[in-house]
């Protein structure tokens, strides 16, 4: 059974490369079904650090959700996410999945305007 999701993708550290890995591998490894545009946001939490790229990507997979999490987990590594940093912090990636088979799972989506955006772009 294949599944449908939507994954927040944000970067400040090389971002347009680091999106560019993401949809890469998102290709490569499932089925990438559409991209959002980019929005350029301010950091939130820790403001002394650059800006963010934020979008969003639709993909469809065979993995059950628990098992997609642990794999854009482990493709956040591959692109040297360092966990130690502080949460709100610089990061090469940072990757959520949003909405699965229609249903919204984050609830980040309700509270960031710049997230709806995005998602909704491709929904």
């Amino acid at each position: 059974m294949y599944h449908e999701c939507i994954i927040g993708i944000g970067s400040n550290i090389d971002a347009d490369q680091n999106f560019a890995a993401v949809l890469f591998f998102l290709r490569q490894e499932h089925q990438l079904i559409a991209v959002s545009s980019r929005i350029k946001t301010v950091p939130i939490g820790i403001i002394e650090q650059p800006d963010f790229l934020n979008g969003a990507a639709k993909v469809s997979t065979q993995l059950e959700q628990a098992a997609f999490q642990s794999y854009l987990k482990n493709l956040e590594d591959r692109l040297k996410r360092d966990r130690s940093a502080p949460k709100f912090g610089p990061r090469t990636i940072d990757l959520d999945i949003v909405v699965w088979d229609s249903e919204i799972i984050d609830l980040d989506y309700y509270e960031r305007d710049f997230l709806k955006a995005v998602v909704d772009e491709i929904f």
